[in-house]
């Protein structure tokens, strides 16, 4: 063909048509070349061996990622990927494969050399327990640290710490995936059956036996998390953006959604072992390979790998107290030199000191990275809860996490590290189920896939729309009617000194309504007093979306009429709750007010917020409170006070987490601090205001993990008044005269008892998690846990604004002894402290309160006994 093209060509002499022959000629050659080098590759292929495949776990089916596979008896191999899929080729006529992977059988499975073949391997679990270590010697030996090789080796791991954290790298950069599940769990044949769901047998899911669980599943969330991580060593910058983001939805005038997401994660934190305190649970548990680790855990060495590369050894651990905040498992440890953690596979004792959880396992899997250092490659968290943690139905939560797309020390430009510590996408929440399914690192089992429909289908079944009513009622005290809902329930009947017998009925616009416009009522009346009171307010959204919505910006304008007792203070509980109508003492000093108040909030996505407030107060005495001053020696009655004051309010708090309940923000505690600081103008002469005065508060509020001790919330506080005004508009000091137990009052302080124009405070709130009490026989089978606090207030009066001295201020108060009834704090601080049980039935704390200071003042007490309802982990 070649002689036959070439004679085509015409003769010529041109110099052009010479450099096409020469060109054509050169391109024919090349051809050639090619065609010799395919079929050259097509003959070294048919003699070159050619495995793919896919590892799954046998009982699950679900793939494994970072499983050996290798030809037996040789180096050459490599780890399944995050899908588990493998290749594996060679020139060597090898006849068998192996696939071995950290807590399951090695499998072997014969090939076909010289051929190209797929292999499907599937893997058993090895379920060697720690008890099935034996101690061979005569007598039982006593566990000691002292030429212990387990903790010789544990102790190099934690020497090694640094080295093998992502913190060692110069820079870092990863794609992360999570994906959490949560179901009700444990469901037995016959709920299954019930008649509600004989329609939507699609709801359920099903999964081996014994897994986490149990057999019948029915997923209520699902939520995907898709993200791209940066880290820089020096300056420190650790950074998320999140490209995409996908959660089931509730109707959001039953659940929030966000803080529903903000609460899930809080319980699913990522598990980094080689911090020496894992978060769990809003609990923090040592790490194994802590730095105090040797002095709470027993190491064992179970095991030596020998046919991985780097050869492993598998340490078993448990916890020296079962009782306490510790985790038992296994971990294999690198021989290569790092004696980094390669697997981890991490559970809690069945006697742990934490509420409601049946079964908890977290699995750790690492990669090697460039320099030979480990990464963290997959995470894999299950817990079980239930109300009995041996029977009945639960909740299963699970979140996986897979990492990858790793790459180190490239660094990337300023713009990348900049900006907040988590950055959403725009477009995050808009990605489709195309997009899902082309960026997810590992496949959804049928179940999954569906579950996001699933609740949408089950959110249009009128028993479940009854449920969450009742739910909503039972847990807010509102009873949603679609655009309007009525309660709170607890605030409908209350009793007092003053105003006797009180009823109250109110509610509020749902966004079934507008999510603009919000309207809130109520109105209430006393049968001692015979005085109507009300309330009414009106918001406006200014950033098209829900008022209970982060970050929020709105306009409210509202107007009230009502009774106050001057001094208390009440969290996450309204003032005419109806078992706050029990109280110690006297309690019968209170005020009528009428209240103006037009404010301007302004919240930001990095939690930094300012409130802007004119407030128009009128305040009168009532029940035994009397407003007196004296005029030429004679008492004079004063019948009200008016104010009028701007005011403006900032608030940082960084990484704050918190769910939006139907009445209060709940907040999610972490280690992070909380700012406020407050500035109040009073302006005379605006809209009938009586006083000029400045006003001036701080508080921080900061929650400190202590490891194995628990955790210690201090709030420190102080405020200063300037100019001269009379004591009602002081500082008065926040005071518990009810049995409940107030954390931010004075529990033993009686109402009105003290005012200052200056005052500095500390409160400090510590909770052990039961770390004294698990190590008596006794009292650790109950799973009590003990609180202790301290509270003590530092103020006083300048002599400008002491009544003892200006006749013409008001006068405090005396009682009907003749005796006074409010002081300042010029003698010295007060201060009260407390030892209490909490965890008392899995729900109350009881404390025991002593006051130190000012114990001669009229009906001050020495003792009290408070309690407080919480339920927690």
């Amino acid at each position: 063909m070649k002689t036959f093209i070439m004679n085509k060509l015409p003769e010529t002499g041109s110099k052009k048509l010479k450099m096409m022959k020469t060109k054509y000629i050169f391109g024919i050659l090349k051809s050639i070349m090619l065609l010799l080098l395919v079929m050259l590759s097509t003959i070294l292929m048919a003699q070159q061996t050619v495995i793919k495949g896919t590892v799954t776990d046998m009982r699950t089916k679900e793939t494994m990622p970072g499983v050996s596979v290798s030809f037996e008896g040789t180096t050459i191999g490599n780890s399944t990927d995050v899908q588990g899929n493998f290749k594996l080729s060679t020139d060597g006529s090898y006849t068998r494969i192996k696939v071995s992977f950290i807590g399951y059988k090695t499998v072997y499975k014969d090939i076909t050399p010289s051929t190209v073949q797929a292999v499907e391997v599937s893997m058993n679990e090895d379920r060697r327990a720690l008890n099935e270590v034996v101690i061979k010697s005569g007598k039982k030996t006593r566990y000691t640290n002292r030429n212990n090789p387990a903790v010789e080796l544990i102790r190099k791991v934690i020497a090694h710490k640094d080295q093998n954290r992502l913190e060692n790298f110069d820079y870092a950069e990863y794609q992360q995936y999570e994906r959490m599940i949560f179901s009700l769990s444990d469901l037995s044949e016959k709920f299954k059956k019930k008649r509600i769901f004989k329609n939507y047998q699609f709801l359920f899911t099903e999964q081996d036996s014994d897994a986490i669980g149990g057999k019948n599943l029915l997923p209520m969330y699902m939520e995907e998390k898709l993200s791209d991580n940066y880290f820089r060593k020096s300056p420190y910058v650790k950074k998320q953006v999140i490209q995409a983001n996908k959660q089931v939805k509730y109707d959001e005038n039953f659940i929030d959604n966000e803080g529903l997401k903000a609460y899930f994660n809080r319980m699913y934190m990522d598990i980094e072992i080689y911090d020496n305190n894992i978060p769990l649970l809003g609990n923090q548990l040592l790490s194994p390979i802590a730095n105090g680790a040797p002095s709470f855990y027993k190491f064992f060495i179970t095991d030596t790998i020998k046919d991985v590369s780097p050869q492993l050894i598998e340490l078993s651990f448990t916890p020296r107290n079962t009782t306490d905040m510790l985790f038992e498992g296994k971990i294999y440890i690198t021989m290569d030199g790092n004696y980094a953690v390669q697997k981890a596979v991490l559970s809690v004792n069945k006697h742990i000191n934490l509420n409601f959880v049946r079964q908890m396992q977290t699995t750790l899997a690492f990669e090697k990275t460039e320099g030979g250092r480990y990464r963290l490659s997959q995470s894999d968290l299950k817990m079980d809860f239930g109300l009995n943690k041996n029977k009945g139905g639960g909740v299963y939560g699970e979140r996986v996490v897979i990492i990858n797309n790793f790459e180190v020390n490239k660094p990337r430009s300023r713009q990348v590290y900049s900006g907040p510590a988590q950055m959403i996408a725009y477009n995050a929440t808009e990605k489709g189920d195309e997009f899902w399914k082309a960026n997810r690192p590992d496949t959804l089992k049928p179940g999954q896939a569906n579950i996001y429909k699933n609740i949408d289908s089950l959110q249009t079944i009128p028993s479940f729309k009854r449920t969450m009513k009742l739910v909503t009622l039972f847990a807010a005290g509102y009873d949603n009617l679609g655009p309007f809902e009525v309660g709170p329930v607890n605030t409908f009947y209350n009793f007092n000194p003053v105003e006797g017998f009180r009823l109250r009925l109110g509610g509020r616009t749902t966004t079934e309504l507008s999510k603009r416009y919000y309207f809130e009522t109520y109105g209430a009346y006393g049968f001692k007093d015979e005085k109507f009171k009300y309330f009414f307010s009106g918001t406006y959204s200014l950033n098209n979306k829900s008022i209970y919505s982060f970050p929020q910006e709105y306009i409210r304008a509202s107007v009230q009429r009502d009774t106050k007792i001057p001094g208390q203070e009440l969290q996450f509980v309204q003032e005419d709750n109806f078992l706050l109508s029990f109280k110690r003492g006297d309690n019968s000093i209170y005020t009528y007010n009428d209240v103006f108040r037009l404010d301007y909030v302004h919240e930001y996505l990095n939690h930094f917020s300012y409130k802007f407030e004119l407030k128009s107060w009128n305040q009168a005495p009532a029940g035994a409170l009397y407003y007196q001053n004296l005029v030429n020696g004679r008492l004079n009655n004063i019948n009200d006070l008016q104010t009028t004051e701007l005011s403006m309010e900032l608030r940082y708090a960084p990484h704050e987490k918190f769910y939006q309940g139907k009445l209060y923000r709940t907040p999610i505690p972490d280690k992070y601090p909380i700012f406020t600081l407050r500035y109040q103008e009073g302006i005379k002469g605006l809209l009938k205001g009586e006083y000029n005065y400045q006003n001036v508060t701080g508080n921080i509020t900061k929650r400190f993990y202590l490891s194995q001790l628990g955790f210690a919330d201090v709030v420190a506080e102080g405020g200063y008044i300037f100019n001269k005004l009379p004591y009602p508009l002081l500082d008065i000091h926040h005071a518990n005269q009810s049995y409940a137990l107030q954390l931010q009052s004075y529990n033993l302080m009686n109402y009105l008892e003290f005012v200052s124009d200056h005052y500095a405070s500390i409160n400090i709130d510590q909770h052990f998690n039961g770390f004294f009490f698990n190590k008596v026989p006794l009292l650790r089978d109950l799973k009590l846990r003990e609180v202790v606090s301290f509270k003590s207030i530092w103020g006083g009066l300048r002599q400008e604004n002491n009544p003892a001295n200006d006749p013409s201020l008001l006068q405090f108060p005396v009682n009907g002894d003749g005796k006074p009834v409010t002081y300042t704090l010029n003698n010295g601080p007060y201060m009260e402290a407390s030892a209490g049980i909490e965890n008392i039935f899995k729900l109350l704390r009881l404390d025991l309160v002593r006051r130190f200071s000012y114990l001669d003042h009229p009906d001050a007490p020495k003792w009290g006994v408070r309690v407080f309802v919480k339920l927690q982990f």
